[in-house]
Parts: C-alpha cells; sequence; structure tokens
C-alpha cells in the first residue's frame, strides 16, 4: 500500500494538560453549587456524586461560603441532595451510604447554622419544602433509627450526624423564646437568635399540640441510644451518644415539658448507666491530662538517677532517658490553659441532666469502683473540677463547665444517702487535685474518702478565684457545698481526718477579702446569699464543732482563728449592715471574739498584743478555760439550707448548653476530619 503525501489531518485535536487536577467530586461539587443550568441532576450523577469519597472540607468551604439569600436560590438543588442522600443511605450498596452520611453531616451543619429571614419556613423550603417536608423528614429519621438497630457499619458516621439536629434543639435558647408564636403557620416555633434547628422546623407543622411532631421524630433516641452504648467495645463511642441525649434533654426544657427530661428520670438500665459513667469517668481523665501536658503539677519522687540529672551527670544513668516535657513560660501557659477544656468537655452537660434527674445514676457515680487499676469516675470526675476551677477566671468556658460540675456536686451533697457513701470508708481513693497555682493545700498521698477530696476543690475554688468583680454563683456553690458536707458530719457525728484548719482558713481569707473590697461587692447580685453562707457555715463549725472534728486541737485551732479576726468580723458586720440581717450570725461569731477580748484584756494590755505574745500552749489553755464560760448562742437552722431549684440556675444552663453545643459541633467536625 502507498501512502500520499496530502493524507487529511486528523479531526482530533491534542488538549493541554490542566495546570491543576481537580478531584472529580470537588468537580461534582461546583457542578451542583455553582453552575447556572437549572434542572435536575440525572440518576447517574447521584450514583457517581456518593460512590465517590466526599471531599469535607471542600463541601464545607462551598456550603459556607454561600450566604442564605443564595442558599434559598438555589432550594431545588438542596432539596434535591438532601432527598438523594437518605435514600443513598436507606438502599445504597457498599460505600455510598457512609460517604452520604458524611455528605449529609456536613450539609446539615453548614446550612442550619446560617441566619435565615424566615428560619422555620426558610429550612422548611431549603430541606424539602412546604408540601413534602413531613414525609421527607419521618423517612430521614426512621432511616437513621433502621441503622442504629441493625447496621454494624455505620455507627460512628451515623452518631456524628445525629448530632446535628440536637445542636440545634439548644442553640439560642434564650428567653424571648418564651413568647414565640405557637400558631400552625409556616413560621411557627421561630427561635430568636442565629439559627433556627430543625426540630422548631419539623415541630412548625404539627397543628394544635405543642410538641407531638417532636416527639413523634425524637422519642425512640433514647432506645435507639441505649442499645448503640451497650453494644460499643470502646467508652469513646460511648461519648457521642451520651452528649447527644444531654443536648436533647435541654431542648428549651425551661419553656416546655421536655420528653426527654422524663424518660431520664425512669431509666433504670443499670448496664447502661455503668458504661455511661465510666465514659464520663475515661473523659474527664482524658480532659485533666490536657491541663497536665502543659504543667506538670506533682513533685517528681527523690531517685538516684534523678539526683545525677539535678548535677549534671545524667548521662552516665543506664537504661532509656524519660521524655522530658516542655517546660512553657508564664504568658504562653497561660494562653494554652484558657483554650481548655477541649471539646470533650460537652458531656459534662449530659452528665448534669442525668443527674439532675436520676437518683440511680447519681448512686452509681458515687459508689462505682475503677475497673482494675483505672481510677473510679467519681475520683476523675472531682480531679477535672479542681482543675477546672484553678483556672476558672481564664475563659467564661471554664467558668460555666466548672458551674455545672459544682451543681452536680450539689445535688449529691443535698442528698443524705450520697453524703454517708462520700463519708464513708467506702469511698476511699486516690484522687489527683490541680497543684498548678499557690497557694498549694498540703499533699495528701494515698487513698481517703471522696468528701475530704471534695472539701479540698472547694477550698481551692474559694483560694483562686478573688477577684473584684467577684463571681457570686461559683463561691455560693462553693461554699454551700462545703456548708451541706459540715451539716451532714454534725448530724451524723461523724469526724473526718483532714486539715481542718486550711478550710477555716480559706473561709476567714474570703471574709477578709469582701471586707476589703466592699465597694466592689456589695451591689454584686446575690451576693448577700453569699454573705449568710460564709458566716453561718463558720458559726455552725463553731457551735457543733465537737461533733465532726476529729481532735480537741482542730477544735481549739478553729477558735484562735475566729479570735484573731475579731477586728475584720466587726469591720465586715459594719460594711454590710449584717446588724439588719435576722439570716446571718455574725454575732455569733462577733461574741466568741469579745468572749475572748475580755478575758485577754482582764490584765489591762490589748488582746491584739496580748495574744500575739503568748506561746501555742498558752493560746491553747485561754481557749479552753474559756470554754467554761462561754455559751455560743447560735441561731437555728445553721445546718439547713434551700434544696436546689434548677429554675434558679436558668441563665446559666441556657449560657451552659449553647456552650455544649458548639463543642459538640467542634467535636464533630474534628471526628469527621
Amino acid at each position: 500500500m502507498v501512502f500520499g503525501n496530502d493524507m487529511e489531518a486528523s479531526p482530533l485535536t491534542r488538549q493541554p494538560p490542566p495546570e491543576v487536577l481537580t478531584p472529580k467530586i470537588v468537580q461534582l461539587y461546583s457542578s451542583l453549587f455553582k453552575d447556572d443550568e437549572d434542572g435536575d441532576r440525572s440518576d447517574g450523577f447521584w450514583k457517581e456524586f456518593f460512590l465517590l469519597r466526599p471531599d469535607l472540607s471542600t463541601l464545607q468551604g462551598l456550603l459556607s461560603e454561600m450566604s442564605p439569600a443564595d442558599v434559598l436560590l438555589l432550594e431545588s438543588r438542596t432539596r434535591a441532595l438532601f432527598g438523594r442522600a437518605v435514600e443513598t443511605v436507606k438502599i445504597g450498596q457498599g460505600l455510598a451510604p457512609l460517604h452520604a452520611l458524611d455528605t449529609l453531616t456536613i450539609f446539615l451543619s453548614c446550612l442550619l447554622s446560617k441566619k435565615y429571614p424566615h428560619p422555620s419556613s426558610d429550612i422548611i423550603a431549603v430541606l424539602a419544602g412546604l408540601d413534602h417536608i413531613d414525609a421527607v423528614f419521618t423517612d430521614f429519621m426512621s432511616t437513621l433509627d433502621a441503622i442504629v438497630r441493625n447496621g454494624p457499619s455505620c455507627e460512628r458516621h451515623l452518631w456524628t450526624l445525629r448530632c446535628i439536629p440536637a445542636y440545634y434543639c439548644v442553640r439560642d435558647s434564650e428567653p424571648a423564646a418564651q413568647g414565640r408564636r405557637r400558631s400552625s403557620g409556616s413560621d411557627c416555633g421561630r427561635l430568636p437568635g442565629d439559627s433556627a434547628h430543625i426540630l422548631d422546623t419539623t415541630r412548625s407543622l404539627s397543628v394544635g399540640y405543642e410538641g407531638t411532631f417532636y416527639v413523634f421524630h425524637f422519642f425512640d433516641v433514647l432506645c435507639s441510644s441505649t442499645q448503640f452504648m451497650q453494644e460499643s467495645e470502646t467508652y469513646d463511642q460511648v461519648l457521642s451518644p451520651f452528649t447527644l441525649l444531654g443536648l436533647l434533654a435541654n431542648y428549651n426544657k425551661f419553656e416546655f415539658q421536655n420528653p426527654y427530661q422524663l424518660r431520664l428520670n425512669d431509666f433504670v438500665n443499670e448496664s447502661a448507666i455503668q458504661k455511661i459513667i465510666r465514659c464520663a469517668g475515661c473523659t474527664c481523665q482524658a480532659l485533666q491530662s490536657d491541663y497536665i501536658a502543659i504543667q506538670e503539677d506533682i513533685p517528681e519522687g527523690w531517685s538516684f538517677s534523678s539526683t545525677l540529672t539535678m548535677i549534671g551527670l545524667g548521662s552516665i544513668v543506664p537504661g532509656l532517658k524519660a521524655e522530658k516535657k516542655p517546660v512553657y513560660d508564664a504568658e504562653v501557659a497561660k494562653r494554652m490553659f484558657s483554650d481548655l477544656p477541649r471539646e470533650k468537655a460537652a458531656i459534662l452537660l449530659a452528665t448534669y441532666d442525668f443527674c439532675h434527674a436520676n437518683k440511680l445514676f447519681c448512686f452509681t457515680l458515687v459508689t462505682l469502683q475503677g475497673e482494675g487499676a483505672k481510677e473510679r469516675p467519681m475520683a476523675s470526675y472531682v480531679g477535672l473540677t479542681s482543675y477546672l476551677l484553678q483556672h476558672a477566671h481564664l475563659s467564661p468556658r471554664a467558668t460555666n463547665y466548672a458551674h455545672l460540675n459544682l451543681m452536680v456536686f450539689r445535688l449529691l451533697t443535698e442528698d443524705p444517702v450520697m453524703c454517708k457513701k462520700m463519708c464513708g470508708d467506702e469511698s476511699k481513693t486516690s484522687v489527683r487535685l490541680c497543684r498548678q497555682r499557690q497557694p498549694f493545700l498540703p499533699l495528701v498521698k494515698g487513698e481517703r474518702v471522696i468528701a475530704t477530696c471534695l472539701l479540698d476543690t472547694m477550698i481551692d475554688g474559694i483560694n483562686h478565684n478573688l477577684r473584684r468583680r467577684l463571681d457570686i454563683g461559683l463561691y455560693t456553690l462553693c461554699v454551700g457545698i462545703m456548708l451541706r458536707i459540715i451539716s451532714y458530719l454534725s448530724r451524723s457525728r461523724t469526724r473526718l481526718d483532714y486539715h481542718w484548719s486550711e478550710l477555716f482558713r480559706s473561709l476567714l481569707s474570703l471574709i477578709r477579702f469582701l471586707a476589703t473590697y466592699t465597694l466592689d461587692v456589695k451591689e454584686l447580685p446575690h451576693v448577700d446569699i453569699l454573705l449568710d453562707l460564709v458566716v453561718n457555715l463558720l458559726a455552725l463549725s463553731l457551735s457543733a464543732g465537737e461533733a465532726f472534728l476529729p481532735t480537741p486541737a482542730a477544735y481549739d485551732d478553729l477558735f484562735y482563728k475566729v479570735v484573731e479576726s475579731g477586728e475584720m468580723l466587726t469591720k465586715f458586720k459594719v460594711n454590710y449592715g449584717l446588724q439588719n440581717r435576722k439570716s446571718n450570725s455574725i454575732d455569733t461569731l462577733i461574741s466568741v471574739c469579745t468572749h475572748y477580748e475580755q478575758m485577754l484584756t482582764a490584765d489591762g494590755n490589748s488582746s491584739k498584743k496580748k495574744l500575739s505574745n503568748l506561746t501555742t500552749h498558752q493560746v491553747t489553755e485561754v481557749i479552753k478555760q474559756g470554754y467554761e464560760t462561754l455559751s455560743i448562742q447560735a441561731k437555728e437552722g445553721l445546718d439547713t439550707w434551700d434544696r436546689f431549684r434548677e429554675a434558679d440556675e436558668r441563665i446559666l444552663l441556657k449560657k451552659m448548653a449553647r456552650t455544649s453545643v458548639e463543642d459538640a459541633r467542634s467535636m464533630m467536625e474534628r471526628h469527621i476530619q
């Protein structure tokens, strides 16, 4: 065959390769959200869309850049994505259901958090349209429930996804929500603030009965989450569903009867409760270790190798060298501490809700032993609280979580059964308490009863948060918990081996601070409650100390400290006008001071000068002599208190719910990256 020279040129032209190769899934994202073409995408488009591994960071960036108006213009495409994703989760093959779940997680997280002009009706339009939202969302929730109960491969993705509706259950649940409209129109159930959650959206379709749609869709979450937690192989897998329950239980619970609160009351599955509490304990340990990683706060014990290292001969020490932890300067460490606790702290909200609603949960939390050599969960919970309290001043977030744990301790100490357990020898355990800021309490090695660890934590809370703008709520909780423990000890005549002098020193230091900074503190809301608590606690200790203090010397030391503070107590009384408060026992303290001053000034010397010239033995003798003629006129009811009412902490709990929502969202986003 002979080839001519005049061959026709090929109609194919060589295209230059692109400078940057764009993944196919990213091209599909752009086609769906950026192309001007309207019209439905083909079945082949959606099949390929979910077969490809999602690029979640790109999808998140793309959706986050879109304004609410842009989203509403693309409502036909967002509806198609939502519907096709649910369908793929339900009947897809291979990895497609997992890819669809991950895609839905980012899709819902980004779109539901936007500030729509009419949140409820706009979200209905974005997801399905008013005519179809009921059927679409019912299908969505039933699909998820079916996977939880029957699907072994999707749980992790699923629980990440199922947190999404919960985020918007409690987000921006302000007091103004009480006045929202409850008509059956398209905008009923609207929440104020920057988002409308999906539950309010669907609830807007229920006519005539508050919460019917909400209960219909979410009432089984407790059952399915319990089943999931029981089947979980690790405590880390329990974290997400337990956090979800906490968020759901806080959904507008001050506005209407939340069904999850009722279900928590009746929850008696002991094996599930134990698993939840162990998960909470492990999480508290992990959160505590974040603080320790920044600053090691337990002094290293003596050893031959450490001595050689200290004098510069560490190189001759045999064996592997321990990894040296970095040491940060004060400012860097402070900045790092202000970022703690990490987002897993969202579990503390669920822990509070269970403790508030369920006595069995409280009892198990107090009594559950550690597995093997592991720390018992209650020890981890107390230990984390001590770290939160020492660093509470660094951020409102740390303060809120500290408040939350303190409310749990208040609930526990108001129950005599729990108090008995915490004060009994069976509660002895070793608790690592924070020692990252001075002043330090005595370092106690070995096991001791939980109640003493709790008292140490309260003392640390008092000593390390003294500010002119005093956190009255935090101090009221700390002193109130002390009062409840000491009230139980005095009534039951239980003597605890404890450094009581540190407790009384801390209380008197607080009174001294209040007397010094009266102008800053006097007008703060509810300061009168704190004044009564701290004074009445000291008065109770003076009048009933023989019942709970372990030795006469400890009782003598209390009297010495009070007498030494006589002038300051008088100043404190005058500054706050306590002579007019019938609920305050300041006159009891001052009468004790006056009694001993009269004894010490009998020879004409001032009591202050005489006291400073006496030896410890002489002071003890004077105090003992004074007992014979001292009559303490204590008010009745010093060992009583008002029981915890959740409504009193309404503002704090709403703040805490929003904080936990953001942390749960961060935890979800970190999990899927």
